[in-house]
């Protein structure tokens, strides 16, 4: 048998239509068999999952006047496969005006669900702004009410005219009704009002009060422009993650304390909103992770010069006598120096001939010099003098046999 749940408040502008929808579509989303049945009729819960009023053959006016099979009239939401739809077209204004001479009228809905609660888990249905006979006929047929209420103050004040009438509905129509939850809608927390009227509600309902507000939200005002739930518009908005919290929630209550048969759909709501944003930060993480790889390569020049280095273990001793091959070759270089000079100056000529006696005389001291650059020298080998040209070219490596002293 299918849990009934009537959205129900008299005053208007409360989110009703918002709530059906996008209720009925995170518990078709739960992988419950769902029926959002539009007694509006405006037929904005008919819009709201894209089918086209005008379009339509049959509606709930056939059904309730005209004596139509209600599954002539029901209809399936193509991308919900677990959701469906009884429209409401405006024939249904007439619906009140035919129904009042009849017997039993407040019966006349419940007679057309009846056929229907062996095929759905749960019947939502949007109640018209207005306390007249088809919201009597929802009442009168439903399992529950679920009552939003706008964070205002006209919000809370007609919620005593609902609660006197679902009370004179218990003792004279259908005395299993119970109050499902009251939620609030349209919140805002930085307004002193709307934390206000919360606190209001919750202290006069109780634990009747779900515990997720559905805030203000762009993206829930602009899904019905174009025909889809919340969850098929933008599933990732705060608006999205509201509804499908409070489907958990509306799921735990009425099914915890019943003997309904255990589900497929332990993908609990909310469950599939955390699967829904990790998706979305699936392509940030992979991003992020191949920034590292990139950072962390290391460049060329290094990674040659490591090679370079694990290949040759002598090249810190080669580093090191070339460090003296350049002493040696700056004192050529300031001996070339002083020889250029010779016409301008006399003394720097007497400085080069000093330097070509000593190095002609062959003293002990430039012997011993001569003698210990030597094998420096033949270590670098052409080295020494590629390097003294220009610091830019590399180096190639000497295949010179070394000298030892």
């Amino acid at each position: 048998m299918a849990h009934i749940i009537a959205i129900a408040n008299q005053k208007g502008g409360v989110g009703k239509t918002t709530t059906a929808v996008n209720l009925a579509a995170s518990l078709a989303i739960a992988e419950r068999r769902t029926l959002l049945l539009d007694a509006d009729p405006q037929g904005n819960a008919t819009s709201g999952v894209g089918i086209v009023k005008h379009e339509l053959q049959l509606s709930l006016y056939d059904s309730l006047v005209e004596g139509r099979t209600p599954h002539e009239v029901v209809l399936p939401v193509p991308s919900l496969p677990h959701l469906s739809v009884l429209p409401a077209t405006q024939d249904l204004v007439g619906a009140e005006l035919q129904l009042v001479e009849r017997p039993h009228r407040e019966a006349a809905l419940r007679s057309v669900l009846d056929p229907l609660q062996s095929n759905y888990d749960y019947i939502v249905v949007d109640c018209p702004p207005s306390l007249g006979l088809l919201t009597l006929n929802v009442l009168a047929s439903a399992n529950t009410v679920l009552i939003p209420i706008q964070c205002e103050y006209y919000g809370l004040e007609g919620i005593s005219q609902l609660l006197n009438t679902v009370r004179l509905v218990q003792q004279n129509f259908n005395p299993g009704l119970a109050i499902s939850g009251v939620l609030l809608t349209m919140y805002d927390a930085r307004l002193n009002l709307c934390r206000q009227v919360a606190e209001d509600a919750k202290e006069y309902f109780g634990a009747k009060m779900f515990v997720t507000p559905i805030p203000r939200n762009v993206r829930l005002a602009e899904a019905p422009s174009f025909g889809k739930p919340i969850l098929l518009y933008d599933a990732q908005s705060v608006g999205a993650k509201s509804y499908l919290s409070v489907a958990q929630e509306l799921i735990r209550r009425i099914e915890s304390g019943s003997n309904q048969r255990p589900r497929a759909a332990e993908v609990q709501p909310l469950e599939v909103a955390a699967a829904l944003a990790a998706a979305g930060q699936a392509g940030e993480v992979e991003q992020n992770l191949s920034a590292d790889s990139v950072t962390q390569e290391p460049m060329p020049g290094e990674a040659a010069s490591e090679r370079s280095a694990s290949q040759d273990p002598g090249s810190h001793e080669t580093s090191s006598h070339e460090a003296s091959s350049h002493a040696a070759t700056s004192h050529e270089a300031t001996s070339h120096e002083i020889d250029s000079h010779e016409a301008g100056s006399h003394e720097a000529v007497s400085k080069g001939n000093a330097s070509a006696q000593l190095t002609t005389d062959e003293s002990p001291m430039a012997v011993h010099a001569v003698e210990a650059a030597a094998p420096d020298a033949d270590r670098a080998g052409p080295q020494t003098e590629q390097h003294s040209a220009s610091t830019v070219e590399p180096k190639p490596q000497s295949h010179e046999p070394e000298v030892t002293t």
